[in-house]
């Protein structure tokens, strides 16, 4: 069994690695490549590598793998890269996988200054480059300084315009946030549209020199051959168009352009090696053929494949607008739930207020009951203050009639008594009544002492006969007394009017008695 051989190939977003038998040809191994990855349109894309001599070159199809020159390594390295370019991106490349090569091919050349890029240009390449990598802006996930570990600008443009790195990404964020619903393959397209008005894309160059001895550029594109001076790569000082070139031929290092128009003079120059003469008759080859193969109508592989990818297209579209859909009725419950939170607080606070205004109230018609309670309470306690006051005045009222009938009782018995009283004056120191029984007598001192002892309030108590007639003879004072006692009792509690007639009458009963 023969020995196989170990090969990785990189693409500009994968790794891939194969074992391959010694009989392998380039295009079995390509082939194999591009079933790998889902390339279907293999005419844009071969194998590179580094010749033994370190020259880079494309690998041969037609040639066994192991039978060309290249450096023995272990694995045997190979790149994925575009060797022919379209004339219109948007219309020629059909796959989403063909067009995202292109694209990371297109943007490394542009970082890496194989394309020149003008400021303006790289800074709007670099905001759909941003949309391709993280989708449509959105403000929640992209903040400040999500683009500082980005690639995205030329060491030629950052270091011309004397611009912060902060600066330049507030710029490339500011485009970013213009490519609103933009799918990444989309923003791919575009940045592919940009790409190839610019003056160096998808042109192949090489060191030539003419007759003279003159250093110049050939330059190899999808148009046709471009001779450019040494020193100016942007602008083509002669150029030969595919539809103007009747044969391209080449003799060692001598390699020769034949116009259509015989007339004109061929056009010859010469290559510093013969090997860089045979990968510039190869590439002239590939892009007269896809020039003239654009020119016809399209093959049914590539009409299926376009059908199909229109199809695909047609899928993602759908699903773009529903899923757009979607996000727009999201957005608009996640506006009428934020509407309903924010009258939710409103109304949380207006019942706060009104609750705190109703405690309040509440708190004041406390106050008030309480206030009105103790007003009840203090009325009365006036009320009954006043009862009293009026019962006690009553009560004088009462005590002084009373005492006023017990003084006018008292001046009748005593008028009774001074008429009684005998007109001589008597012979001994006692007075004495006309004879009577010595019964009789005690009988009626004892009834007389007992209304006085009433009227004055004297405790009862037993008097003998030498004390009769000394409280008979103190009668008047003891009057006086309890007369003065009463009224000034009634003064303090009966009104003035009420006091002025009670010392007109307790004056007139002392007069009276005395």
């Amino acid at each position: 069994m023969p020995k196989t051989a170990n090969v990785r190939v990189t693409t500009m977003d994968a790794e891939l690695e194969f074992s391959i038998h010694p009989n392998t040809t380039g295009k079995q191994l390509y082939d194999q490549v591009a079933r790998t990855i889902g390339l279907r349109e293999i005419w844009y894309f071969g194998l590179q590598f580094v010749d033994s001599k370190g020259f880079i070159t494309w690998l041969n199809a037609d040639k066994k793998v192991m039978n060309q020159d290249i450096r023995r390594e272990t694995p045997l390295q190979f790149k994925l890269r575009a060797k022919f370019f379209p004339e219109e991106v948007s219309e020629e490349l059909i796959q989403d996988v063909t067009r995202r090569l292109f694209f990371l091919q297109v943007k490394e050349d542009i970082l890496s200054e194989d394309i020149y890029c003008p400021p303006e240009t790289a800074v709007l390449l670099a905001s759909y480059a941003v949309q391709a990598k993280f989708g449509e802006y959105d403000k929640s996930s992209h903040q400040t300084g999500y683009l500082a570990n980005e690639r995205l600008l030329p060491r030629r443009v950052l270091d011309q315009h004397k611009l912060s790195k902060e600066q330049w990404e507030e710029r490339i964020h500011a485009w970013h946030q213009e490519h609103r619903y933009m799918l990444k393959e989309e923003s791919m397209v575009e940045y592919l549209k940009i790409a190839q008005d610019l003056e160096m894309y998808g042109v192949n160059y090489f060191e030539i020199k003419n007759k003279k001895g003159t250093e110049l550029w050939l330059g190899v594109d999808a148009l046709g051959l471009n001779i450019y001076e040494k020193e100016d790569r942007l602008t083509p000082k002669i150029g030969f168009p595919w539809s103007e070139i009747r044969n391209i031929s080449f003799n060692d290092k001598k390699f020769v352009i034949k116009p259509i128009d015989k007339k004109s003079p061929d056009f010859v120059f010469y290559a510093p090696r013969l090997r860089v003469n045979k990968r510039i008759l190869q590439l002239c080859m590939g892009n007269h053929e896809l020039y003239m193969r654009r020119r016809k109508a399209d093959t049914i592989e590539v009409q299926q494949m376009k059908a199909q990818a229109k199809e695909e297209r047609l899928q993602r579209k759908m699903e773009r607008d529903q899923l757009e859909s979607e996000k727009k009725r999201r957005a608009d419950m996640e506006r009428e739930k934020e509407e309903m939170e924010r009258e939710k607080r409103e109304l949380m606070m207006r019942l706060q207020e009104y609750e705190e205004t109703t405690r309040r109230a509440e708190r004041e018609l406390q106050e008030q009951l309480d206030r009105a309670m103790r007003l009840e309470e203090e009325r009365r306690r006036v009320e009954e203050e006043s009862a009293r006051l009026e019962a006690e005045r009553m009560e004088a009222i009462i005590a002084k009639e009373e005492l006023a009938r017990q003084a006018e009782d008292h001046s009748r018995t005593r008028s009774s008594w001074r008429l009684s009283w005998p007109s001589t004056k008597p012979k001994s120191l006692f007075w004495r009544r006309p004879r009577e029984s010595k019964r009789r007598r005690l009988t009626h001192g004892t009834t007389r002492l007992k209304k006085w002892r009433r009227a004055l309030s004297v405790p009862k108590r037993s008097c003998r006969r030498s004390e009769r007639l000394t409280l008979e003879l103190d009668l008047p004072l003891l009057l006086l007394q309890t007369v003065r006692a009463t009224t000034s009792t009634a003064r303090r509690t009966a009104p003035t009017a009420l006091n002025c007639t009670k010392t007109k009458s307790v004056t007139t009963t002392r007069r009276r008695s005395v």
